[in-house]
């Protein structure tokens, strides 16, 4: 199993501080304020730090200087002369976009925070299209497989599913260009990056038959929550997937918990193996469907106090046992949810230690549409524990391994039917 590289610093141990209860309606996992811009001070920090450290000093940044718009006007006018100086006098041409990038990409060097990052360009983009939930595109899914590429899910209310699109279909071209040969990352690209930009023509077999569809782009919910129903002990058992906490996971989520509840249901087992996080504002939500404005779901820890966050809820009907499946790829937001249906709700977890990261960034967009994100906050459990490094310790401890080239299934999945058993008993 891939597993993560994961921060070798030494735990930090918790100071006892002041506990609060907390309003965090604008605090997210990964997001916690998200901004326009820098101001004009800070736009002139960030290049000359970029100058004086990123350029000069290879890109390495190891010291910075921190000022804010109450900095006196010497200081600012020491910097700009200094930036003058070095883009009007240095003996080759300077690239300005350069500096500032390395200079920023320094600052984040500096802190030594393995979750600061510095996004820009297309990794900005492809960051903030994880997190929004929803890209530009036809709503296909394609995978290869013995050199044949094909559709192996079409999204609901897509382009693709209301034209006839269907799993299965053989892709043979891309706007009258034959695909045969190509990478699977290069199709992906004919689909959605063609010159066009408005729509996206797609050929296919289907039984032998070539059918060929006109696709115009359109704004794409990515479905990342999934269900399905088991039966065990003669009682109907709901299972709920979470594949990432984004912008939608909360909606798809109660949606899908509402169907499951019509069938019946008499217990849920929820699913985040292998979920990186996401927004808290999602998890919080989600949180909430089953715990009251009475029971903890985290805590949040700054330099100075600790805050309480409960559910949002004066009162909750679901009463039902609830297991929480988990692994080592279970991190941040997914380790929250976990915690708090342990430690609040009483429920089972089931399967390894999750992955074990214990702290909440912030996320800034640059003027120039870049994204920078670091951390500004501890996460708690309800009981106050603190999982970095450690991850949230299963109930239930189960490990389901797979063979080379095994696929996972109900049969051989030790950690789902043990979920299954927890909530069925």
């Amino acid at each position: 199993m891939f597993k993560r590289n994961k921060n070798s610093k030494d735990k930090e141990n918790l100071e006892e501080v002041k506990v609060e209860e907390i309003d965090d309606s604008n605090v997210r996992e990964i997001i916690v304020e998200r901004r326009s811009g820098f101001n004009f001070s800070e736009v002139i920090i960030i290049m000359i730090i970029a100058i004086m450290f990123g350029f000069l000093l290879g890109n390495i940044v190891n010291f910075v200087v921190f000022s804010d718009s109450s900095s006196s006007g010497d200081e600012l006018d020491e910097l700009v002369s200094t930036y003058d100086n070095i883009v009007n006098n240095y003996y080759e041409d300077v690239d300005k976009e350069e500096l500032i990038d390395a200079g920023i990409q320094g600052m984040i060097n500096y802190l030594d925070d393995p979750y600061a990052t510095y996004f820009s360009g297309d990794a900005s983009d492809d960051f903030n299209e994880e997190l929004s939930g929803t890209y530009e595109g036809i709503g296909i899914e394609v995978m290869l497989k013995d050199g044949v590429v094909s559709v192996g899910n079409v999204f609901d209310n897509s382009p693709a599913n209301k034209a006839g699109v269907k799993v299965g279909d053989i892709v043979t071209k891309v706007n009258d260009t034959d695909i045969n040969g190509k990478s699977l990352t290069e199709v992906v690209n004919m689909i959605s990056g063609n010159d066009s930009g408005k729509s996206s023509k797609l050929t296919v077999t289907r039984d032998g038959q070539e059918l060929s569809f006109e696709l115009s782009k359109d704004t794409i919910e990515t479905p990342v929550v999934d269900s399905e129903i088991y039966e065990s002990n003669n009682k109907k058992i709901g299972y709920i997937k979470i594949e990432i906490f984004n912008s939608n996971s909360y909606k798809q989520f109660n949606k899908i918990l509402k169907k499951l509840e019509k069938n019946n249901i008499e217990g849920l087992v929820i699913d985040v193996r292998d979920n990186p996080g996401g927004y808290l504002s999602e998890v919080k939500n989600i949180l909430s469907l089953f715990l009251n404005k009475k029971q903890v779901l985290y805590q949040l820890q700054t330099k100075n106090k600790t805050e309480k966050v409960y559910g949002t809820k004066k009162s909750v009907d679901r009463d039902y046992p609830v297991s929480v499946i988990i692994n080592d790829e279970s991190a941040s937001a997914s380790e929250i949810l976990a915690s708090a249906f342990k430690e609040s709700y009483g429920s089972h977890v089931v399967g390894i230690n999750s992955y074990g990261k214990g702290t909440v960034q912030s996320a800034s967009d640059l003027n120039s549409g870049d994204t920078i994100k670091y951390t500004v906050q501890k996460w708690l459990t309800p009981d106050g524990n603190w999982v970095n490094d450690k991850g949230v310790v299963p109930t239930d401890r189960v490990e389901t391994v797979l063979q080379e080239g095994e696929t996972l299934t109900y049969e051989n999945d030790t950690m789902l039917q043990t979920a299954i058993s927890v909530v069925s008993e």
